[in-house]
């Protein structure tokens, strides 16, 4: 059964969502706290052959009028790394108002400032995801 993941790429952590078997929702699995290229890309390498991954999905944040700005700079730099380790195919995926929108669905449930924090980019991985599921 081939999983997609989806990956919300930071400075200081990396959201990570993984597909259901049948490719129709998300789940966040878990936010990887960053500590060098090298570390975060063999994690997310060793989560790619754990849940049988076959495509990634990365968020990639554009400035409002669709330019790539610094953020969107470094996270293309980090794919282009990460595509060296796996191999599985990799596709950008407009992320614009994710964080955004995933900062209120958690905010709506209640969840204080502090453990927001803890689980706001998972839930923007899986928001990342759970468009490209959308629109297949």
């Amino acid at each position: 059964m081939e999983r997609i993941m989806g990956l919300d790429v930071g400075d200081k952590t990396i959201g990570v969502a993984i597909s259901d078997p049948m490719l129709i929702t998300a789940q966040g699995i878990k936010t990887i706290k960053r500590e060098s290229n090298k570390k975060d890309i063999d994690e997310i390498s060793s989560l790619v052959k754990e849940y049988n991954v076959t495509k990634i999905v990365v968020g990639l944040p554009k400035n409002m009028n669709n330019t790539i700005g610094p953020q969107g700079e470094k996270v293309i730099d980090f794919v282009n790394k990460l595509n060296k380790k796996v191999n599985v195919e990799i596709i950008f995926q407009d992320e614009r108002l994710t964080t955004v929108a995933a900062e209120r669905t958690l905010i709506e449930g209640n969840m204080s400032r502090k453990k927001r924090k803890n689980v706001i980019d998972m839930v923007a991985a899986t928001y990342i995801l759970q468009t490209y599921l959308d629109r297949r």
